[in-house]
């Protein structure tokens, strides 16, 4: 695992504790993967975050490009694979939410709900390097120190976007969700690609697949 850049050690509150560190993992997650997984695992470990609250996305402005799966069925795909970790936490703000899932809003909400935490947004790094032309750009890095994840091999180089930002390699990044979804449509297993509770999960609703191939 290699790290590039990394927060500092956060100072003690005035009662001499350190405060509260919270990863929020964002992502459309459909499905989720064991990459997924292994990438809030190891930032936990990195960072010393005491809970990683994964949101999948409501309605991602990046992935108009696509069909996204039902956010419930996200949602809940999110809760199964998390279930046994009790660090992992599963939040729907972004589900709840009308409209656009915006990041800022993401930060917004949930720096509302934990006043005191720390918190560290953790995405891939390759929108990391879209980062710039996400809304409220500015009001971003007030909010949390961003961490980007990616699979080795990826150049890891802060950007240009300064010490709020910090970069890991992950060997499981190699794992992607759109592989996965292709794997489902042509009938190929994702057994250990995605946690057994997904797999049955996908397949007891038919995710992936076309109306034809379930009739």
């Amino acid at each position: 695992m290699t790290v590039a850049s990394r927060t500092p050690v956060p100072a003690p509150t005035a009662g001499g504790a350190r405060r509260r560190r919270l990863g929020i993992m964002g992502g459309t997650f459909d499905p989720i993967h064991h990459g997924h997984l292994v990438a809030a695992s190891e930032v936990a470990a990195e960072f010393e975050l005491d809970e990683v609250v994964f949101v999948p996305t409501g309605q991602p402005w990046q992935k108009s490009d696509r069909q996204v799966s039902p956010a419930e069925d996200r949602y809940l795909m999110t809760v199964v694979a998390t279930a046994s970790n009790p660090r992992f936490t599963v939040s729907r703000v972004d589900i709840d939410r009308p409209g656009v899932t915006y990041t800022v809003d993401t930060l917004r909400d949930l720096r509302r709900l934990h006043p005191d935490a720390e918190l560290f947004f953790i995405t891939g790094a390759d929108a990391m390097g879209q980062i710039l032309t996400w809304k409220d750009v500015d009001e971003l890095w007030d909010l949390a120190h961003f961490v980007g994840v990616t699979r080795p091999g990826h150049d890891l180089s802060d950007m240009g976007l300064g010490a709020d930002v910090s970069l890991m390699e992950i060997p499981a990044m190699a794992i992607s969700s759109t592989d996965c979804r292709e794997r489902v449509r042509r009938g190929r297993p994702v057994w250990y690609l995605v946690p057994d509770g997904v797999v049955q999960y996908i397949a007891k609703h038919h995710l992936y697949v076309s109306e034809e191939e379930t009739s």
